[in-house]
């Protein structure tokens, strides 16, 4: 039985998102959605902007300009939009198969798949305290890595991808000490899971003597897994209305293991089963942000953010069991960065409005390397929200993004003609984010 489908189909939900039951909305499969309270600014100076325990996850540093003890819970509702339009050079597997199988080069007669973005949640907990002067401590709860994508049956690229779902929780306990008034600095360990379920069509090769034979199955991957990793964060007061803010998450290494499935593989619809394992980096962050209270109704704020994205150059699936095969998918990830801007207008005594603009840079930048997956472009966030002080000590933030990607194109056999086919068009994309958070201090 040929493997060779199999793994890469493997290969494909690792790069597609280790992440939340959402697609991702920062480019790659990155989730910037850790709060709401800073979706309105499009996340500009996430990392100096410590207005609630949610800070923990941007920059631990900032809790030390929590007082007490603090709380902050919110949920990120996501709608994503991918249309798929095939341009006519689609084509089937290219391997001879037996009638009916789709296979031989075929153009595909399946559709397009519909709109393969679904509607995702993302939530989000954190908590902080003030043991003393100097020390603080927090835990946050989210989910920093994610994607969801689902397809009608049958479409042109199904053996790339029918769907897949892929979910993780992130804990993330911290801690902070406070130099003096002008200089702060924290530390975070992360704890993260790992779940995906991915579905695809697959070439199988039947065993007939004489000569090779292919046909199709239908293959079901679920894997999962855990590792650690750690943050590091620093807070700078140069005055009294200017705060300067760094902070640093490291790579995660994550083994995933579980099995793939293959159902109704030929005429007579059996069925087998493989132990499959995967190992990636998943890539270190850094970011710099800045915020200036301009005067009394107006902030300012901002940031420039880099990934390591080429720590995911190619990915490799070790299989196992009868007839299994190792493989590899060459991605040629590029490192990105993201710049955003914003500002909060105090218009109430009570209200403040919060709106920001960001670039963010894809890490997949060529037709051939763009997996129907991940099918990424560059972003371009559009943001607005309002802050409510509800009483002295609680807030309520709701938040709004569009997200605009210019038409994507894709031209991609995923490594693998014979055993994939290939998927060429283009991609109509965009997004909506609406956001609520809840933070109070007691």
């Amino acid at each position: 039985m040929s493997r060779r489908s199999l793994s890469l189909s493997t290969l494909s939900v690792i790069v597609a998102g280790l992440g939340a039951s959402t697609v991702a909305h920062s480019a790659g499969f990155q989730l910037l959605e850790q709060n709401a309270s800073g979706l309105g600014n499009a996340y500009a100076g996430s990392a100096a902007n410590p207005e609630n325990a949610s800070i923990i996850y941007y920059n631990p540093a900032g809790m030390t300009y929590l007082p007490g003890f603090n709380f902050s819970g919110g949920v990120n509702l996501i709608k994503p939009s991918f249309k798929f339009s095939d341009n006519g050079n689609s084509r089937n597997p290219g391997v001879p198969g037996i009638p009916g199988s789709g296979l031989g080069g075929a153009a595909p007669t399946g559709g397009n798949g519909g709109d393969a973005g679904k509607l995702g949640v993302v939530p989000n907990m954190y908590a902080s305290l003030q043991l003393n002067e100097k020390w603080f401590i927090g835990l946050g709860i989210g989910a920093p890595f994610g994607l969801m994508t689902k397809y009608d049956e049958g479409w042109a690229g199904q053996y790339h991808s029918n769907k897949f779902d892929i979910k993780t929780i992130n804990v993330n306990p911290s801690v902070a000490y406070k130099v003096n008034d002008k200089f702060s600095m924290g530390f975070g360990l992360n704890w993260q899971r790992i779940d995906a379920n991915y579905k695809k069509k697959t070439v199988v090769q039947l065993p007939v003597p004489g000569r090779p034979v292919f046909t199709n199955g239908d293959a079901d991957l679920d894997m999962n897994g855990d590792a650690w990793g750690w943050n590091v964060g620093f807070m700078l007061q140069p005055t009294e209305d200017t705060r300067i803010g760094l902070s640093y998450r490291s790579k995660i290494r994550q083994t995933a293991k579980g099995s793939t499935d293959i159902d109704n593989i030929g005429p007579t619809r059996q069925s087998v089963s493989f132990d499959a394992k995967a190992n990636v980096d998943l890539p270190d962050t850094l970011i710099l942000s800045a915020t200036h209270q301009l005067n009394e109704r107006w902030e300012l704020l901002g940031d420039i953010s880099w990934t390591g994205w080429s720590s995911i150059p190619a990915l490799k699936i070790r299989n196992s069991g009868t007839g299994a095969k190792d493989d590899e998918l060459p991605l040629n990830f590029r490192d990105t960065w993201r710049l955003a801007v914003g500002a909060n207008y105090k218009f109430a005594p009570d209200w403040k409005w919060k709106f920001g603009l960001a670039y963010d840079q894809s890490p997949v930048h060529k037709e051939q390397d763009r997996p129907t997956s991940l099918p990424d472009n560059d972003r371009y966030w559009f943001s607005t929200g309002v802050q409510w002080q509800a009483t002295k000590n609680t807030t309520l933030d709701v938040g709004y993004t569009y997200l605009y990607l210019r038409k994507t194109y894709i031209d991609t056999n995923s490594g693998n003609a014979l055993a994939k086919g290939r998927v060429a068009g283009s991609y109509d994309s965009s997004g909506h984010i609406f956001g609520l958070q809840v933070s109070s201090r007691f």
